[in-house]
C-alpha cells in the first residue's frame, strides 16, 4: 500500500463516513469509481460495452436467453451471433442471478439443451462447493504438481500475429467476458503451451474477468494444467478451425501456426498430497454456513458483499425496513488490482440498489467501519466473508442459497463430488440430466 493509501485508511479508521452512491448512468458510475477507487485499479480500462451491472440488467438478460441449441453451440466462438453460451455468468458471480433461479428458468426448453446447460450450472455449484470446504489450499495445485509461478513463453511477443489469441485477449480486455471454451484456449496457451505458472495466469483472469471468481476461475485453470486431473488439456489449431472458422484462413501466421500440432514435450504432472478437505469429512458444513438463521439478536443494519448483491439476497429480502451497508475493501482491492471495469459494473449495481434501499457506501476496513453495529447478512462461502465476519457483530446469519446441499463425501473431482448430490426438486426434464 501507498503512503497515500495509507493516510487514506487512517483517516477512514478515526472516522468514517458513509459515500453518497452515484446515479445510475455510466457516466456518473464512472466519476464515482474514478474519485473513490483511485490508486486501486489495476487499470484504467473503459466500462464495459457489453454487459451492466444490477439487477435490471440481470433480469433483462436471463430472460432474453433462449436454452434451445446450447448443447450443441456451447463451445462455438465465432461467429459471435452463433455462440451458445449464455452469458450470464458475470451476474450469476455476483449473486444478481441464483443458481437456482437460473436452473428453474430454462426448464421448458428442450430436454437435451436443457440437460447440458445445468451440468454447467452443476459445475458452477461445485466450484463453490469446493471453495467453501478447501478456501485458500486453491491456490495450490490440488491433487497433481504442476508449475504454479512463472512467466510463460507464449506472451504477447511470442504470440504477436496470432488471430485466434489476439482477438481472444482483446475482447476480453474489451468486454472483461469471453465464453469458456475461449478461456481454455487461453489458458493452455499461457500453461501448456508456454510452460507458465497457472497461479500467474489465474490471476490475470481473475482481475479482467467481471465474472472472476476464485472458485470458479482457479477450478478451471486447475483442470486445464492437469493440478486437478492429471491431464492437460491442449490448444490446437484445429479446435479454432472447428470452433472459429475463418480466423485461421485470414491470420498473419496461418503458415507459421505455432499451434498447428500438439505441444511438444511437458514438464511431467505427478501425483502430491492432495490439498486437504478433498475426502471424506466429519460434517458438510464445513465452511458452507448454516442450513437456518442463526438469530444472535436484533441487527439494525444489512451488511452486503460482493457475493451476493441481488435484490432475492435473503439477508436483503428479510429486512426490508433496514438501510444497507456495503464496504469496498481497501486492502484487499489494493493487493488484488481488479480492472477497472469490474469495479464500474459493481457499482452500477449498487448504483441501482440506492435508488430501491437506504444504502451506505464505505471504503476502507470493514471489521473498522461496521465496529459496533449489529448486522443482518448472508453467509458467503469464501474464505474473505469468514474472516470478515469474525471481526463483525452478526446478529442475523442467513443461509447461501445452495443449488444443491453440501455433503459429507469426497470432492476432489466433480464425479466424486456428484456422487453425493441430490438434484433441485423442480418441473422440467430432470431424467435428461448427463454428465
Amino acid at each position: 500500500m501507498t503512503d497515500a493509501l495509507a493516510a487514506e485508511e487512517r483517516r477512514s479508521l478515526a472516522s468514517p463516513e458513509a459515500i453518497q452512491a452515484p446515479g445510475r448512468d455510466r457516466a456518473s458510475v464512472l466519476r464515482w469509481v474514478d474519485r473513490h477507487l483511485t490508486g486501486l485499479m489495476g487499470d484504467d480500462a473503459p466500462a464495459s460495452p457489453r454487459f451492466r451491472g444490477g439487477q435490471s440488467a440481470a433480469d433483462e438478460a436471463l430472460r432474453g436467453f433462449d436454452v434451445a441449441g446450447y448443447a450443441s453451440r456451447r463451445n462455438v466462438v465465432e461467429p459471435v451471433d452463433a455462440r451458445g453460451a449464455s452469458g450470464l455468468s458475470p451476474w450469476i458471480r455476483h449473486g444478481w442471478l441464483s443458481l437456482p433461479r437460473v436452473w428453474a428458468a430454462v426448464e421448458d426448453g428442450p430436454p437435451r439443451d436443457v440437460a447440458k446447460f445445468r451440468s454447467e450450472l452443476l459445475w458452477q455449484e461445485y466450484a463453490r462447493h469446493l471453495y467453501a470446504r478447501i478456501g485458500t489450499a486453491s491456490a495450490r495445485s490440488m491433487r497433481f504438481g504442476v508449475a504454479e509461478r512463472g512467466p510463460s513463453r507464449m506472451g504477447a511477443q511470442a504470440s504477436s500475429g496470432m488471430a485466434c489469441v489476439e482477438r481472444l485477449r482483446e475482447e476480453l480486455r474489451r468486454d472483461g467476458w469471453i465464453p469458456n471454451a475461449a478461456r481454455m484456449w487461453l489458458a493452455s496457451h499461457w500453461s501448456v503451451r508456454g510452460q507458465g505458472g497457472w497461479r500467474d495466469g489465474e490471476d490475470r483472469f481473475f482481475q479482467q474477468l467481471l465474472d472472476g471468481s476464485r472458485a470458479a476461475n482457479r477450478l478451471g485453470w486447475q483442470w486445464t494444467v492437469g493440478a486437478q486431473t492429471g491431464r492437460l488439456y491442449a490448444f490446437e489449431r484445429g479446435q479454432v478451425e472447428r470452433q472459429a472458422p475463418g480466423w485461421c484462413e485470414g491470420c498473419a501466421r496461418a503458415r507459421d501456426c505455432p499451434i498447428e500440432g500438439p505441444p511438444g514435450a511437458q514438464a511431467p504432472v505427478h501425483a502430491s498430497t492432495p490439498a486437504p478437505g478433498l475426502g471424506r469429512v466429519a460434517e458438510a458444513n464445513n465452511g458452507s454456513g448454516p442450513e437456518a438463521v442463526v438469530d444472535r439478536g436484533e441487527p439494525e443494519a444489512v451488511w452486503l458483499t460482493a457475493e451476493s448483491l441481488g435484490d432475492a439476497d435473503p439477508a436483503l429480502e428479510a429486512h426490508p425496513a433496514l438501510p444497507v451497508v456495503f464496504v469496498f475493501d481497501r486492502a484487499r482491492l489494493a493487493r488484488w488490482k481488479l480492472s477497472r471495469k469490474r469495479l464500474v459494473f459493481l457499482v452500477e449495481g449498487l448504483a441501482e440498489l440506492a435508488e430501491r434501499r437506504s444504502l451506505e457506501l464505505y471504503v476502507g476496513d470493514p471489521a473498522a467501519v461496521l465496529a459496533n453495529r449489529r448486522l443482518a447478512a448472508t453467509h458467503a462461502p469464501v474464505p474473505g466473508w469468514r474472516d470478515a465476519s469474525r471481526r463483525l457483530s452478526i446478529a442475523h446469519e442467513h443461509p447461501w442459497p445452495w443449488l444443491v446441499a453440501p455433503h459429507e463425501g469426497p470432492i476432489g473431482s466433480f464425479s466424486a463430488w456428484r456422487k453425493g448430490i441430490t438434484l433441485p426438486d423442480a418441473a422440467g426434464p430432470q431424467q435428461a440430466l448427463r454428465f
